[in-house]
């Protein structure tokens, strides 16, 4: 072997070498490895975390990750609604809202396992530090079940401590429907009342001051008029709908009727009223002894 093949020999060892530590090292020498995200405090059953949303012992910040399909982004207005909804009942003053476009389902239902696969595919925002991220999905395709002519849709849906859908193609075609209803209407009375189960309402991990729970509608309010109205859930239609087609450990507490939210807001309108109904005294009772704000109101 010639000096000259000896020499582009050694300089090509020298460069693979350099190459394989360059891989195998991580960018910084003080990391021993790829970040591991904890999503374990994102993973409990829906109203787990209510103290932690409604106060700021633990969390000072809510980060909202919000991902829609194509052509299903959310109205400002219903956003805006929303932002003030949480700022009146909890102490969260810092709320950051993430919008993100991801791929269509391509599918004509969506099941709650299907859900939650779209989740784990999507999500990027988990809790971190004084950070309590809420993943919200605003979906292309109706829940499976759905029956519009029988009346019997679903706007949406919550199915763990920092997970919500919105039916958004139900929400417009449900809008759409209304002379005096709009799509930001349906939208904010839906991410209000999903949000309510987060807070922990009614029984479900906030803890009511007084009885108010409907004894036909678990975690629903008896109380009229109130944006946790019993009569907004499908109730045992809906329980049952669930025992079938939710065979893993998923469980919805609330799959939120379209139709019956959509003629309270239609009354509440005829009344001379906003079209989205508040929270009831007792519900803002529950809240505040949970770590939330104090009501304003009398």
């Amino acid at each position: 072997m010639n000096k000259r093949s000896i020499y582009f020999l050694a300089i090509s060892t020298l460069i693979f070498i350099a190459c394989s530590s360059n891989d195998n090292e991580p960018t910084d020498p003080a990391d021993d490895g790829p970040t591991q995200v904890d999503k374990s405090q994102n993973l409990l059953a829906t109203g787990a975390s209510a103290n932690d949303i409604l106060s700021n012992a633990r969390f000072d910040k809510l980060l909202i990750e919000a991902t829609y399909a194509p052509g299903f982004r959310p109205t400002d207005e219903a956003m805006n609604n929303f932002q003030d909804y949480l700022r009146t009942h909890t102490f969260k003053t810092d709320i950051e809202i993430e919008y993100r476009e991801i791929d269509a389902t391509g599918e004509e239902s969506l099941t709650l396992e299907e859900i939650d696969d779209l989740e784990q595919e999507n999500r990027t925002a988990y809790n971190d530090g004084t950070t309590l991220a809420i993943y919200i999905f605003f979906a292309d395709a109706p829940s499976e079940g759905d029956n519009l002519d029988e009346g019997l849709v679903t706007v949406g849906a919550v199915y763990r401590n920092t997970s919500m859908i919105i039916y958004e193609k139900t929400v417009k075609t449900l809008a759409d429907r209304s002379f005096t209803i709009t799509t930001a209407d349906v939208e904010t009375a839906t991410l209000n009342h999903e949000f309510g189960h987060l807070f922990g309402l009614v029984n479900l991990g906030t803890v009511p001051v007084n009885d108010h729970e409907d004894p036909e509608a678990e975690n629903h309010c008896n109380v009229d008029p109130c944006l946790m109205r019993a009569e907004l859930e499908f109730g045992q239609v809906n329980r049952a709908f669930s025992a079938i087609h939710n065979k893993s450990h998923l469980h919805s507490s609330c799959s939120l009727n379209g139709e019956a939210l959509l003629k309270q807001m239609e009354l509440q309108v005829s009344r001379g009223n906003a079209a989205t109904p508040g929270l009831d005294p007792e519900c803002r009772l529950d809240l505040e002894s949970n770590g939330g704000r104090p009501s304003t109101e009398s």
